[in-house]
């Protein structure tokens, strides 16, 4: 167990310098000058000058990246271009909007996807594994801007029961953050839903095809038994695995559903980022999410060996 632990943080530790790097060439490939948009349409050429020294953008890129990198080992991610504020402040303003939809959003998926893909597997070929199947492919295979069209067009406008847009900070209004997650919520959930029911059928029903499994029912061991005492607590590993995987994925990932929805996350400011070429913010963000992917995904992989040994060895 331990060999495993220590393998799993070793392999860990390169992958965040290997990003740092990546991100940093990739965004200045595309060869925009930052300072020239701040400046403005109507800003002379020394005035340019001055602000693209100000900002160290007149740099040679590999001292640009040796400073931006000492400052980072100091926990310094920079500041912003156009905000003027510190990129941690920014992410932590934005933080808990997404990681409210985001757990939301994994709730959704894992209290609903999983009861319908165990209940797939345990009738397999049967009508209602091939509506279920059938709705849950559907579910994974529509666009997200098209499902969240559909529910404010039904929710929001027709009925009128829930906000077309925005979101409500917790300390104005619980009932009113509740009711501004709901649309965003069940528009990432439906693919979500569909996901953890598809990887949950697939996985039951291995399991339940196991010599061990036809012995406990041989045994007299009931079909409910046998779906929570050996499938799925046999199943944990796995999905735990795609509890993680799709919680972290969702905090780096929200850009559509923030930007559709008005809700001030990460992922609207990675969206702002961009349009407004704020090249501190994106190095910023894609390293943070970097970080916390690899460090949540080394904690689900610990997770999933102290629930299933075996997979430690």
């Amino acid at each position: 167990m331990m060999n495993f632990v220590l393998t799993r943080i070793l392999s860990a530790l390169p992958i965040v310098p290997i990003v740092s790097v990546i991100v940093f060439l990739l965004i200045h490939a595309g060869g925009s000058d930052p300072s020239r948009i701040l400046a403005g349409d109507t800003a002379s050429e020394e005035a340019i000058a001055a602000l693209r020294h100000h900002l160290a953008l007149d740099q040679p890129l590999y001292r640009q990246f040796a400073v931006w990198f000492e400052r980072l080992l100091h926990g310094d991610f920079g500041s912003s271009i156009f905000y003027q504020r510190p990129i941690i402040d920014l992410v932590l303003d934005r933080v808990g909007a997404t990681l409210a939809l985001a757990v939301g959003v994994v709730f959704l998926a894992v209290a609903v996807g999983v009861p319908l893909g165990a209940v797939t597997a345990m009738s397999l070929g049967s009508r209602l594994d091939r509506s279920l199947t059938a709705i849950a492919s559907v579910g994974f295979s529509l666009p997200i801007f098209l499902v969240a069209y559909a529910l404010v067009y039904i929710f929001a406008l027709r009925l009128g029961w829930l906000p077309v847009q925005g979101y409500v900070f917790p300390a104005e209004s619980i009932a009113g953050f509740l009711r501004s997650l709901i649309l965003p919520v069940m528009t990432l959930g439906l693919f979500y839903i569909s996901l953890f029911a598809r990887v949950t059928r697939a996985t039951v029903s291995e399991i339940l095809r196991q010599d061990y499994i036809k012995t406990a029912a041989a045994k007299g061991a009931t079909p409910g038994r046998i779906l929570f005492a050996h499938a799925l607590r046999v199943a944990a590993a796995p999905l735990l695995t795609l509890t993680g995987t799709t919680f972290a994925g969702l905090l780096g990932g929200l850009v559509v559903t923030e930007s559709l929805y008005n809700i001030p996350g990460l992922g609207r400011l990675v969206s702002e980022a961009i349009l407004k070429r704020d090249f501190p913010i994106i190095q910023g963000l894609v390293l943070i999410t970097s970080v916390f992917y690899v460090s949540f995904n080394l904690l689900i992989d610990l997770l999933c060996a102290l629930v299933d040994p075996r997979g430690a060895r």
